[in-house]
């Protein structure tokens, strides 16, 4: 009798699967390398298009609040898609996610290291989105939806109303557990979601924005989340399903 295939027994349910501790390794340096970038090109960027000395921007300014807020958005993407480089099951998907990883990741690194250029928090104290006018975002930041509680981070006046778009902890613990198409769906609508909300505010930092440089990556946000979102759909679309509501 030939002896089983180790790969194949250890797929079978109840057995870990090799190739998925390999991505989610691989996933892990992908990261790491992705983010040390962005730091690095975030040093690079912003004196090459800023000049040698250019006066920091104020802790209320666009540049701050977009370079501290967007990190905080981009790392939920980044999250959800290093999910997806494990456990979808479409291979499209998995090139999407190492799209979002790799993208979003070296942009945190780069928005992080102009803020420790500019000598400011890599976090906000106050509530998100103060930089941009609540109308200028997709929906209302002054609501929540059941099972966003859980997902407020708490400021010295209470805590902070979640920014358009993010997943709640419920729906990223439910995405945990699942794989296969069920996963496959609904992490195109949770990322397709999320996008929704990050474009407005890439929008206005690329509008409003004092240095080139936050201008330059807020308008990269935009182009590449739009082209992105219609992929997005077009692949919801082959699989029967509708993006979810707008948070």
């Amino acid at each position: 009798m030939a002896e089983p295939n180790p790969v194949q027994a250890s797929t079978e349910p109840g057995h870990d699967d090799p190739r998925r501790r390999y991505r989610a390794v691989t996933t892990g340096l992908i990261v790491v390398i992705a983010l040390l970038a962005g730091i690095l090109a975030g040093f690079w960027i912003k004196g090459w298009l800023d000049g040698d000395n250019p006066p920091p921007p104020s802790a209320d300014s666009v540049d701050v609040g977009f370079a501290q807020d967007m990190s905080v958005h981009h790392s939920q993407a980044v999250e959800m898609s290093a999910m997806a480089l494990a456990n979808a099951a479409d291979p499209a998907i998995r090139t999407l996610a190492y799209d979002v990883v790799t993208t979003q990741q070296s942009q945190v690194g780069t928005m992080q290291g102009w803020l420790t250029l500019w000598d400011r928090p890599p976090l906000g104290s106050g509530p998100y989105m103060q930089w941009m006018p609540t109308d200028s975002a997709t929906g209302s930041m002054q609501h929540s939806m059941p099972g966003m509680e859980g997902d407020m981070s708490t400021t010295d006046s209470g805590p902070r109303q979640p920014m358009p778009g993010m997943a709640t902890t419920t729906e990223l613990d439910e995405l945990r557990k699942m794989t296969g198409p069920a996963f496959d769906v609904r992490y195109l609508q949770l990322l397709l979601r999320h996008h929704q909300g990050g474009i407005p505010m890439a929008q206005y930092a690329a509008d409003n924005a004092s240095v080139p440089a936050v201008a330059a990556l807020a308008r990269q946000i935009v182009n590449t989340q739009e082209a992105e979102s219609t992929a997005i759909r077009q692949l919801l679309e082959t699989k029967g399903a509708q993006p979810l509501p707008m948070n």
